[in-house]
């Protein structure tokens, strides 16, 4: 008797899928330069204080959508962040676990610089 065999192919993508790269396809120099930028590294201090993901919508950036639509596709190229579609609301989270993986003490060393900036550039060290 005949049966069909079983397969595990990957999920169909649809147009809403978001390509990432793979984690060993995340390189230094491409996390570094998605880093370099104040409003990137904004967005990545809020996700890495934030309990689980957060949508677009929850970040209260100074520049318009379209830059700040930018800065997410930037991080998510370069593997610092990963996004996905929940409904109709784009989520965002850090790839920690990727990150700390691949280059362990780089991203807590990055945020605790940038706590360190802020608080000399707000008065508060």
């Amino acid at each position: 008797m005949w049966s069909p065999a079983v397969t595990t192919a990957a999920p169909t993508p649809t147009g809403r899928d978001l390509p990432h790269p793979a984690r060993e396809d995340i390189r230094l120099e491409e996390v570094l330069h998605a880093l370099s930028d104040p409003m990137r590294l904004r967005i990545v201090c809020e996700l890495a204080a934030a309990s689980g993901e957060l949508s677009c919508s929850q970040f209260e950036l100074p520049v318009t959508k379209s830059t700040t639509t930018h800065h997410f596709r930037v991080l998510r190229e370069s593997g610092v962040i990963r996004q996905i579609y929940r409904g109709t609301a784009k989520m965002n989270g850090l790839r920690r676990d990727d990150l700390d993986g691949l280059f362990p003490g780089l991203l807590d060393a990055l945020l605790a610089a940038a706590d360190r900036q802020a608080a000399r550039t707000t008065g508060t060290a």
